[in-house]
């Protein structure tokens, strides 16, 4: 029996986004921080340090499949996004530095992430429970024009979300999780659509999220798939042995879909199982779940923000429907992840994965919003962005000219010894920003038609506007703040260009970045090296007397990173005999 929907949408609501004002946001939020800056501390730099030592490997085809830094193996066992990177920095040209490269090919990840999203909320938006209600009069948004306006809505939300800001423009794994995992949310929706498409999306989606560090997580979401496929055809064979009209009337999940999906997790099964994949990933169960809650509670509301509210509405306004398409699918995509972000030491970039899936759900709670609850969303975002970037020009203004004293001395505090310099690309491109969001509030606030993305326009706009500001004036500071350059400069005025620098327990990320930044032959203690020069780890300071020879090395100092001492390095000097 068909339930009624609480979609009540007319034709002249569905008016489409100008492409050219889409394509425009896009690349507002995916260009700034490409450039101006190196790998941050420190899953970016480590990534990268283990894309870097593969693009140089000569060690042959094993090597790609077993990456290696200084002989430890990644924490997140990811193959793809490693070849990624490194095919990148090996194609690209001997101008480009070698972290630029590898953040433009993960750059097109993020785009892909953005298409990926928009055609899967598309096709769900077409199924027949999702539709508006007929008007007895006609009137009513036609099925492909109201799906475009909720895709467009979907997207909109995606590039709102919080989390996606930093981790979208790192160069980790967890980036080319997001790309695979909506693209296997693509497949699942738009199968019922689409033959050629949907079965590569679902191909690479599924054996690209296990060989990418997530494949619990993949595997998980593959099954469910199929499950919920099965559940369908069930549900309209039933219907068709009854002669009813079945209450999802329209294309369904084919015979020939359902067996795809099935071969195609198996042989993620495969992968999985064959490959020992789950030891990997998983390394605390129950201890997150029963710890820290209040910690989770927050990382997810201000990670999912702003559409936690809004996939919380359409959950609760599509209750009659929870077991539709386009509710039920987005739901257990979003779940997966969530049950991930518990169970897993890597919570962040687990809930990353389920940011496609709630940005679908708030798109369908878009068609049930009454014009009140829409001018209230409005005006609070239009207060909260205009605020945070009110607070980034006078911040900015401080920290350049000393005044107003109190913001500048919390910049100084915040990231000692830097010293700001004026770009002035930098500022023309963040005054832009602010003109065009001023202009973006004058438009949503003026008086003209309503459209079904409209409430999405501030929420995304705004989000595009402060990643703008924070990647243009606040550049410097931050890169200042989160690499390890300036550490690793004060390495190499200490002990210039050696022929090796040994180390001890010092972190992968710190290896990279004394690989990348100082270009230094690092060579681990414990093989018996004969370097001059020693970098320790403090973790290591009560045990050091049991491991290194006191008459052999002498202290030479500690090496700090300026807005962090828990990253400080102990450096020694070997003695060398009168």
């Amino acid at each position: 029996m068909n339930q009624p929907t609480p979609a009540i949408v007319a034709q002249s609501a569905v008016r489409r986004l100008p492409r050219i004002a889409l394509l425009l946001l896009c690349a507002a939020y995916l260009l700034p921080g490409l450039v101006g800056r190196g790998p941050w501390k420190s899953a970016d730099i480590t990534a990268f340090g283990y894309m870097a030592e593969l693009a140089r490997s000569t060690e042959g085809i094993a090597r790609w499949f077993d990456p290696m830094l200084l002989g430890l193996r990644p924490e997140t066992p990811a193959l793809i996004p490693y070849w990624i990177g490194a095919l990148a920095i090996k194609i690209a040209p001997s101008w480009l530095n070698p972290d630029l490269a590898v953040r433009i090919a993960f750059a097109f990840l993020l785009w892909g992430t953005f298409t990926a999203t928009w055609y899967a909320v598309y096709y769900l938006a077409r199924t027949a429970r999702a539709q508006p209600v007929a008007f007895a009069f006609g009137g009513e948004a036609r099925p492909t024009d109201y799906a475009r306006a909720i895709a467009d809505g979907g997207l909109l939300a995606l590039i709102a979300c919080l989390g996606l800001a930093q981790l979208g423009h790192e160069t980790t794994p967890a980036l080319a999780q997001l790309f695979f995992a909506s693209h296997l949310f693509y497949g699942v929706a738009a199968l019922p659509y689409r033959r050629t498409g949907p079965v590569i999306a679902l191909v690479v989606g599924t054996i690209g999220i296990t060989l990418s560090g997530a494949p619990t997580v993949g595997l998980a979401l593959a099954i469910g798939s199929v499950l919920y496929v099965a559940y369908e055809r069930r549900l309209a064979a039933r219907a068709e042995s009854e002669n009813i009209d079945h209450e999802d009337s329209g294309p369904g999940y084919t015979r020939g879909a359902l067996y795809t999906m099935i071969g195609v997790t198996a042989l993620a099964a495969v992968l999985v199982f064959g490959l020992k994949l789950p030891t990997w990933k998983i390394t605390v169960i129950g201890g997150t779940l029963l710890g820290d809650v209040r910690g989770q509670a927050k990382l997810l509301l201000w990670f999912t923000w702003p559409v936690w509210p809004l996939a919380i509405w359409t959950l609760w306004r599509w209750r009659r429907q929870l077991t539709a398409r386009h509710v039920a699918l987005p739901f257990w995509f979003a779940l997966m992840p969530l049950a991930a972000t518990w169970t897993t030491d890597y919570s962040d970039r687990s809930l990353l994965l389920a940011l496609p899936a709630f940005a679908t759900l708030a798109a369908f709670a878009l068609p049930t919003f009454r014009r009140s609850a829409a001018a209230l969303i409005d005006w609070f975002n239009v207060l909260f962005f205009s605020g945070l970037a009110v607070l980034g020009w006078i911040y900015w203004i401080a920290m350049q000219t000393g005044a107003p004293p109190k913001p500048a001395a919390s910049v100084a505090r915040l990231v000692p010894g830097f010293v700001p310099e004026l770009s002035p690309i930098a500022v023309a491109l963040a005054v832009a920003a602010t003109i065009a969001w001023c202009w973006l509030v004058r438009w949503r606030t003026g008086r003209h038609r309503a459209a079904l993305w409209k409430t999405l326009v501030l929420p995304a706009g705004g989000t595009a506007l402060c990643w703008m500001l924070l990647m243009t004036l606040w550049l410097p500071p931050i890169d200042y703040a989160r690499s390890y350059m300036p550490q690793i400069h004060a390495v190499a005025e200490r002990v210039g260009q050696p022929r090796c620098i040994a180390e001890l327990a010092l972190s992968r990320a710190h290896i990279a970045a004394l690989r990348h930044h100082g270009n230094f032959n690092v060579q681990p203690l414990l093989l018996g090296t004969d370097c001059p020069w020693l970098l320790v780890s403090p973790d290591t300071i009560e045990r050091l007397h049991t491991i290194i020879p006191f008459d052999q090395w002498r202290f030479a100092g500690t090496l700090r990173r300026p807005s962090s001492a828990a990253d400080d390095l102990l450096l020694y000097q070997k003695i060398t005999p009168q």
